[in-house]
């Protein structure tokens, strides 16, 4: 079995939220947060019950880790640099490791963070391997996020769904650019839409996309693409959605436009907070901006053609 790489910050517990949101950047997928600061609170609302493992309790509240997990593929190296970079000029104290682990290790470690989650007024999202879970009355999307970006715990893919959720219309035609597990598509199907294209260059996210509209009985109505948006989509819709890094959102976004009907929204997020103004700046040469919403460091913004 091919492993991969284990990447472990150690950070002061009060920077494992930023030092987080970074890593985040490095890869928006196999990571998970291990932070024991507030550790009775967190049980007691998770699992309903007091009593916790003397090991746990005598775990040291004032660091915090942030585990990232990296394909046989990807350098460590560049990683480690980039988020060492990235760190120091945020003021964020640190110190790395890097440790070697086989892929169904990152995968059940990974996999033990992910629960059952509300999001918006009518969505509940549940990974595929979970039971025994209250769905109060929502909608459930069930989701498998394989290797591709998208479980709807981070706050960039709740904003666009919350944001989602607020302009999609019944019927609804949406266009997902950089769908990774295909949870906004998915999600807006389950929530009323009549159909949805998600687009994405990476080929294991495209799959997993599909196999997750599968899952949810949407298959039918939704389809996935692996390649250029510009390139492979047609049509135009009346929601584009864009969970992507601000670089690339800032990149597309004149493009975006010829695939919006004329009324359409435009909802853009995965922007780190740093970086909104600027991205509200370019975005602004072709669209106006009608909402923007900052939470956890995150920022989302909709938007309407000029």
């Amino acid at each position: 079995m091919n492993n991969w790489t284990e990447i472990k910050i150690a950070v002061n517990a009060a920077d494992i939220d930023r030092a987080s949101d970074i890593a985040n950047v490095v890869v928006p997928y196999g990571i998970y947060i291990e932070d024991y600061q507030n550790l009775e609170q967190t049980v007691e609302d998770i699992a309903h019950i007091d009593l916790i493992d003397e090991a746990l309790l005598a775990k040291d509240r004032t660091k915090a880790f942030v585990h990232i997990y990296l394909e046989p593929d990807v350098s460590p190296a560049e990683a480690v640099a980039f988020l060492s970079e990235r760190y120091e000029s945020e003021g964020i104290s640190h110190t790395i490791e890097l440790l070697n682990c086989a892929e169904e290790d990152w995968r059940n470690n990974w996999k033990q963070y992910f629960h059952p989650l509300a999001v918006g007024s009518r969505l509940m999202i549940v990974p595929s391997w979970y039971e025994n879970y209250d769905a109060q009355g929502r909608v459930v999307l069930n989701i498998d996020p394989g290797l591709a970006f998208g479980t709807g715990g981070h706050e960039t893919t709740r904003l666009c769904l919350e944001m989602c959720e607020k302009y999609m219309k019944p019927g609804d035609s949406v266009l997902d650019v950089g769908c990774g597990s295909g949870i906004l598509g998915i999600a807006a199907l389950l929530c009323g839409a009549s159909k949805a294209v998600g687009v994405d260059i990476d080929e294991k996210a495209v799959d997993t996309a599909r196999e997750n509209a599968a899952l949810n009985g949407v298959g039918d109505r939704f389809t996935a693409i692996c390649g250029s948006f510009t390139d492979k989509v047609q049509g135009k819709y009346d929601i584009v959605l864009a969970n992507i890094v601000a670089d690339a959102i800032m990149f597309l976004s004149k493009g975006v436009a010829d695939f919006m009907k004329d009324d359409a929204v435009y909802v853009m997020s995965g922007i780190i907070d740093t970086r909104a103004a600027e991205v509200k700046a370019e975005v602004s040469k072709y669209f106006d901006i009608i909402e923007e919403h900052l939470d956890g460091g995150w920022a989302c913004f909709a938007a309407k053609r000029k």
